[in-house]
């Protein structure tokens, strides 16, 4: 169900949005450790069953991977980047859709930027800004 944030629920939410972002970044480094595996496997296995067997597993670890985003995405967030750890939560600013923009490693919800200007266009949360929803 799709709903706006305000800092402060976005604020409450984020240690479990960080959880879930965490597992679903681990199960990324996953993939990417099972793809070097594979290439690796190319020109060193002598048989078919232990590429084979492998190639499953990748397809296995890149289901979860993506099961991994839709539970993160069922929290109200959206990712932007799963490899820079950035993810946004919709806000409104007056009466505009905006993002509450949030990095990993952040604390807190500290930053927003309208629709189109992205993480390059992050603008400080004033204490007292009453204008988020």
């Amino acid at each position: 169900m799709f709903s706006y944030f305000t800092t402060n629920e976005a604020n409450s939410a984020l240690p479990d949005v960080i959880k879930k972002y965490e597992f679903a970044l681990a199960k990324k480094n996953q993939i990417s450790k099972l793809e070097q595996e594979l290439q690796i496997s190319l020109s060193t296995t002598n048989t078919f069953e232990e590429y084979v067997t492998l190639k499953q597993k990748l397809n296995s670890a890149i289901t979860q991977f993506y099961e991994s985003l839709e539970i993160l995405e069922n929290t109200g967030v959206v990712v932007k980047s799963i490899e820079q750890g950035l993810l946004d939560f919709p806000s409104k600013r007056f009466d505009e859709e905006v993002w509450l923009c949030w990095k990993y490693g952040e604390t807190e919800i500290k930053f927003w930027h309208e629709k189109d200007s992205g993480f390059m266009g992050r603008k400080p949360i004033e204490v007292s800004d009453e204008s988020l929803v």
